[in-house]
């Protein structure tokens, strides 16, 4: 039975089971067009309905919108990924949520009407991606564009609590980052000797830029006098098969703010990059005219950006050719710089703004694997200390 309330107040009342046995809040919004409007809210609890309510009767008073189209998820993805999403993120990211709207989340929750989504409907569809095989990892993500997508759904009062929260995210194992010991980085080093890409990897291993920073990296970020560098693009490759539609190279903006760095160069690395160019330069000469000019560091033969594809080839290639791993990722050189250069004291800060992380904190549990030995080596100059001094 609804619960009695003055005139204009609303009406709050609990639905039968055969419906869902939810919560409802319903409030007159008068007339438009000839037509009564009101609009529903629906929750767990009486009192969740009961705030909601609180809420949208204080902007009807205040004159602000109230928001009363019954749309589906399907609908407000497709809203709110134009609306939203694209304008706001790189072209990598907004594939991905793109995908993960088509493939799982609009098949699955796509008919359901926004409004009505609960926690029973989100639990079930994250345990049939489970359960259809997907890897925690793909069933994590989706739950995530989720709850992202619900949470500006919140904010623009379509829905009176994001529901995506209350559902246990999948666990996820994360492989254990491998690093090259300076042994392997100069084994590695050896072998990549006159390669046509070693200054590539060098710099990969010196100062750890990522793979897409090192592959948009020009010769305009370039200081070779005071030997710095500034990561200020990437090369990503949006689309392909696996998103249905042609896929190509494209500049895009560094991964986050921090992404957008100055780096002071290693003089073995100026010399590096000064042969390379010397290289380039030959190879400019060489193709003529039916050279492209996108004035890349590292691009191929004929200027083009080289495809990441193509570079783990040549990478793995290397790999057996110095006897190491080709389990080891070319995003590995990364890690093997911070961890080479923690393992010699330098601070986990300057650690954090050389490989442009976005917090501090990142950078300690991404290395924690080095901070025992640090920690050792710090007992152990302790105890020196006090040795000299008793």
């Amino acid at each position: 039975m609804a619960h009695k309330r003055g005139k204009n107040e609303g009406t709050i009342f609990k639905r039968s089971a055969k419906h869902d046995g939810r919560w409802c809040a319903v409030v007159d919004l008068g007339w438009e067009n000839g037509k009564r409007k009101r609009k529903y809210v629906y929750g767990e609890t009486r009192a969740e309905v009961a705030e909601a309510l609180v809420k949208t009767l204080r902007d009807k008073a205040q004159g602000l919108p109230v928001a009363v189209e019954r749309q589906t998820v399907a609908d407000f993805l497709d809203r709110w990924l134009e609306g939203s999403v694209k304008p706001s993120v790189r072209p990598l990211t907004y594939q991905q949520y793109h995908q993960h709207a088509r493939l799982y989340l609009k098949p699955a929750l796509g008919q359901l009407t926004l409004a009505k989504l609960n926690p029973q409907h989100v639990q079930a569809f994250t345990n049939g991606q489970l359960n259809q095989g997907l890897s925690p990892r793909t069933a994590q993500l989706s739950l995530v564009i989720l709850r992202h997508a619900l949470n500006q759904a919140e904010k623009w009062g379509l829905v009176p609590r994001n529901v995506a929260k209350l559902v246990d995210s999948p666990k996820v194992s994360r492989p254990e980052a491998q690093y090259l010991t300076p042994e392997q980085a100069n084994r590695f080093l050896s072998a990549a000797k006159g390669n046509r890409l070693e200054a590539l990897y060098t710099v990969a291993l010196a100062i750890g830029l990522r793979q897409g920073e090192a592959l948009g990296l020009r010769w305009r970020d370039v200081n070779l006098e005071e030997g710095t560098l500034t990561v200020c693009q990437a090369v990503e490759r949006i689309g392909g098969k696996r998103f249905g539609e042609p896929g190509k190279l494209q500049f895009v903006e560094p991964k986050t703010g921090r992404s957008r760095r100055s780096i002071a160069v290693p003089e073995s690395i100026v010399r590096s990059l000064r042969s390379h160019h010397a290289r380039q330069l030959q190879e400019r000469l060489i193709a003529g005219s039916g050279r492209q000019d996108h004035d890349l560091v590292f691009s191929t033969t004929k200027g083009t950006p080289i495809e990441a594809t193509a570079l783990v080839r040549d990478f793995k290639r290397l790999l057996s050719k110095a006897n190491l791993p080709t389990s080891i990722r070319f995003h590995d050189l990364r890690h093997s710089a911070a961890t080479l250069l923690l393992a010699e004291g330098v601070e986990l800060r300057a650690i954090m703004e050389l490989l442009g992380h976005s917090t501090i904190a990142l950078t300690a549990n991404t290395y924690s694997h080095v901070m025992p030995a640090m920690k050792r080596d710090l007992a152990a100059k302790i105890d020196a200390l006090l040795a000299e001094r008793a």
